[in-house]
């Protein structure tokens, strides 16, 4: 059986559709369900749903054999360690830097003050620019640092854009486009590669059936 770690939220649901769409019929599972764990009818995949953040972690461990999650959080916690298998151009978005519109010059400063969840990444990208920062890790909620004073900018994802206008924050600049990618241990990917490629081919099939809709 091919264990698959699977980001909950949105990701889950499009996957859980596609999967679904693709042949892979589990009984038990709705987009309202509590469960966290689903195996299909045939016992040939089982999913296990997690909070984003911790899928690189299941997979990494051997807990899982693969996982979907987006590539921001591959970035922010290390590639090395799985493989990066196939990107399913689901979840798209960007990252970004934002800040309070109308206040020039702010990326000017010596030394910027910079609130992430993604202090890995942001620190890679101002070091290419070779702009001096003082980081904040921050866990939610990140259009308050700016606001309340926290911090000068803000590195974030960004899908519409919504929410920062509605904070009266800004994009200042786009660096790196964010989607859903399917990784895999490296162990479990020398034994169960043929179970991974049928069922990513039957994914990629559906996904794109979809978009076309």
């Amino acid at each position: 059986m091919l264990h698959i770690a699977l980001a909950k939220g949105r990701i889950a649901k499009k996957v859980m559709k596609s999967l679904s769409d693709g042949g892979y019929q589990f009984p038990d599972y709705s987009d309202d369900s509590r469960k966290l764990i689903f195996t299909d009818k045939e016992g040939r995949i089982r999913v296990t749903l997690v909070k984003s953040p911790d899928v690189a972690v299941y997979v990494r461990r051997g807990a899982a054999d693969a996982g979907i999650v987006g590539k921001d959080v591959l970035m922010e916690d290390g590639e090395e360690d799985v493989y990066e298998i196939l990107d399913l151009g689901i979840g798209k978005c960007r990252m970004a830097v934002s800040g309070i519109k109308g206040k020039r010059d702010v990326m000017n400063k010596r030394i910027l003050t910079v609130a992430s969840k993604y202090p890995s990444i942001a620190r890679k990208y101002f070091a290419g620019r070779f702009q001096p920062i003082d980081i904040i890790k921050l866990n939610g909620s990140i259009e308050l640092a700016p606001i309340l004073g926290l911090s000068d900018v803000i590195v974030d994802i960004v899908e519409t854009g919504t929410t920062l206008r509605e904070n009266g924050l800004k994009v200042v600049t786009e660096f790196m486009p964010i989607s859903a990618r399917f990784i895999a241990n490296k162990a479990s990917y020398q034994f169960k590669h043929a179970e991974m490629d049928t069922m990513l081919e039957k994914l990629r099939d559906t996904l794109h059936k979809q978009e076309e809709e």
